[in-house]
């Protein structure tokens, strides 16, 4: 019989499910019926430093409130942070799972000394996105990843729980990163986050946000990254997120050297009884290929031979144009 049992940034995981940090995961209520339905993890919604400090900022404007400027910024910022410890704090008590925390930060600072709140109230990992453009004319190449490191190396003097680094798809070389997001202590990388997407409306001629929800051909990105990666840094986890949208992509994702899928959209497109078909196919999967637990088949076609032919490169290029007369 089959084990569905994995290991990812050091939590063990009854099945590679993991639910991403969405309006999903909002609160315990709705991790509780995630647990029931199955789920691996939850990533709980993400704490974004960005909206917090701003938000804070407009209402502490001493032209608005001369006198309670100071007063303010801090209340709106303890009291959105005092919410997220009590999501974590009522979800672990529903859920029998690992529960992740989640935040968006964009900068290095005193600000993410609140990692340590987190892992009071009761959070198995921390999850960190660090989700940006880089658009200054004067950008110095490597600040960004620079910026990674920083973070990351400043949350793991504050925590001992699992740190997971989530990365987005704009980077020159995302194995140089995750080399040194591994050697700063990182547990786990997830590939890839999702970028807002912009579109325009040419009847009204306006900015207009684009699709919302991933598609099936995004996996493909995370599969040749993972690929790559697992092979080259083979010391930390690696999940995929984004594009998993069937049964088949989660078995493709570990096959290419993940140890855990995130979800979101198909769940949004779905229901989640999709948790459970996605389990029932991956055993059934796993007996007939005569897989007897993940590790069996975990990165069986990622880049065996970093020094060669890079197999997720050029020689798919040519056989994909090859075919295509």
């Amino acid at each position: 019989m089959a084990t569905l049992e994995t290991t990812f940034a050091g939590l063990k995981l009854r099945n590679p499910i993991i639910i991403s940090s969405s309006g999903l995961t909002d609160s315990a209520a709705k991790n509780q019926r995630l647990y029931e339905s199955g789920a691996g993890a939850i990533v709980l919604k993400s704490l974004f430093e960005e909206q917090i400090m701003l938000e804070a900022d407009w209402l502490g404007d001493p032209n608005m409130y001369p006198e309670g400027s100071d007063y303010l910024v801090g209340y709106i910022r303890e009291h959105k942070l005092g919410e997220y410890l009590e999501l974590i704090k009522e979800s672990k008590k529903v859920c029998d799972i690992p529960i992740i925390a989640s935040i968006n930060c964009y900068q290095n600072n005193d600000w993410i000394e609140f990692a340590k709140k987190i892992e009071e109230a009761g959070a198995d990992a921390l999850e960190v996105n660090i989700l940006a453009l880089q658009t200054d004319i004067q950008y110095a190449y490597g600040t960004f990843e620079q910026r990674h490191i920083d973070i990351l190396s400043h949350i793991k003097k504050t925590i001992n729980i699992p740190v997971i680094m989530k990365l987005g798809d704009n980077l020159t070389n995302p194995i140089a990163l995750i080399d040194q997001l591994y050697a700063n202590g990182a547990a786990a990388v997830v590939m890839f986050n999702r970028f807002y997407q912009p579109d325009i409306d040419i009847e009204k001629i306006v900015q207009t946000s684009g699709n919302v929800f991933s598609n099936e051909s995004d996996l493909a990105k995370s599969l040749r990254w993972i690929g790559i990666a697992s092979a080259a840094v083979d010391k930390l986890d690696y999940a995929a997120s984004g594009g998993i949208h069937s049964p088949e992509g989660v078995v493709k994702a570990i096959l290419a050297g993940a140890s855990a899928v995130e979800i979101c959209s198909v769940l949004y497109q779905n229901s989640y009884g999709t948790i459970n078909e996605t389990i029932h196919f991956l055993n059934d999967w796993m007996e007939r290929k005569g897989m007897k637990n993940i590790k069996q088949f975990k990165g069986m076609l990622n880049v065996n031979d970093l020094n060669g032919i890079n197999t997720f490169e050029r020689t798919q290029f040519l056989k994909y144009f090859s075919s295509h007369k």
